[in-house]
């Protein structure tokens, strides 16, 4: 599977913009500022339908614009397949496979999957524990449609019992029959997601040891705890337990959209206790790990995009990635960067057809 071709059309500060691809490797090269990261959010967009630095689609709108177009023509099992994806104010987002309309987005997922590596990853690390959830949920939802068709029931019936819960706060009343109700829907799709939680994470953890190793050329103990109120409690009896509490803040505290991964390095929060290095080490083997599960999986290998991670990472790392592309792990590649004349540098003795294009001010030309 390769993307050949994209178009666009008021994506971000593009006001359009046709490129044709090589399905081995593609950079974008150019100055910060100049658009090279929104070219790979919009093939990201072309995955995931949405974006992966912002989760408002109409802040992807070119500034001044009422709407944004993407096309793009896919190659898979020697096929073209045309995928465009579409954003107008005021309006439900539409994306299309071969011009017919998606009943549901989410039948999308999984079809042209890709995994980007990026400075943003450090959010990963850093903040909340939703960052890290939704890094879980994207890699399960893309190999397994009943994990993302759960998922998003779960979600819509914990809001529903959110809103009855914050009702009942502003009413000074609780109706324990009312809430049951919710509570037996949500004990129910709960358990399946966290159980596939559970089983997903028993496969990657050991790929993600093995490229932590490789990357870091170390072997440090490190390790990834699901963490989550099921581990000590039963669904029904946590959200028993946790009522009043539910009726006193007017939100659900129990339940798998309290879950969290907490990352270790010598049974220690790597956030605290790791260097900057052992960081981007940990980082880069997520998203490996990442990329080898969906290959595994889909039988398929996904899109591997690499926003200005060049810029980040010392020698040593930038060489043992750059050894795992030239051992064909990965399919087709897109790449940002600042300095062409280190892309030469970087991709020199790699039998890979290079395709280079310079970014300038939200305009592409091909070199």
């Amino acid at each position: 599977m390769h993307l050949e071709s994209l178009n666009l059309i008021n994506f971000k500060n593009y006001t359009e913009g046709n490129l044709a691809f090589s399905s081995d490797i593609n950079v974008f090269v150019g100055d910060n500022g100049a658009g090279k990261t929104n070219l790979l959010d919009a093939i990201y967009y072309l995955s995931f339908c949405r974006s992966f630095l912002n989760p408002i689609d109409k802040q992807s709108i070119r500034l001044n614009e009422k709407f944004f177009i993407l096309n793009g023509t896919f190659v898979k099992l020697d096929k073209k397949i045309n995928i465009s994806c579409s954003v107008q104010e005021g309006q439900k987002k539409k994306v299309k496979r071969n011009k017919k309309e998606y009943d549901k987005i989410s039948d999308h997922i999984g079809s042209f999957p890709s995994v980007v590596i990026s400075p943003y990853d450090t959010n990963l690390i850093i903040e909340g524990s939703e960052t890290r959830r939704k890094f879980i949920d994207s890699i399960i939802a893309q190999v397994d449609r009943v994990y993302l068709e759960t998922l998003m029931r779960y979600n819509k019936v914990l809001q529903q019992r959110n809103a009855l819960l914050k009702q009942f706060q502003e009413m000074r009343i609780f109706e324990q029959e009312s809430i049951e109700v919710w509570d037996l829907q949500l004990a129910e799709l709960g358990k399946i997601v966290y159980k596939k939680r559970q089983d997903f994470l028993v496969g990657f953890i050991p790929l993600f040891q093995k490229f932590f190793n490789f990357i870091a050329a170390d072997k440090e103990v490190i390790n990834i705890a699901y963490k989550s109120q099921l581990n000590e409690q039963d669904y029904e009896a946590g959200l028993k337990a946790t009522s009043r509490k539910d009726s006193i803040l007017g939100y659900t505290n129990f339940g798998i959209h309290k879950d969290d991964l907490e990352f270790l390095i010598h049974n220690q929060p790597i956030k605290k206790f790791g260097s900057q290095g052992q960081q981007k080490s940990f980082l880069i083997g997520l998203k490996l790990a990442q990329f080898e599960m969906v290959s595994e999986l889909l039988d398929t290998k996904p899109m591997l995009l690499l926003d200005d991670i060049f810029d980040k990472l010392d020698i040593g790392r930038v060489k043992r990635l750059m050894e795992l592309v030239a051992e064909h792990r990965f399919g087709q590649v897109f790449i940002s960067d600042t300095d062409v004349d280190r892309i030469d540098k970087v991709f020199e003795g790699i039998d890979l057809e290079v395709n280079i294009f310079h970014v300038k001010e939200g305009k592409v030309e091909n070199a």
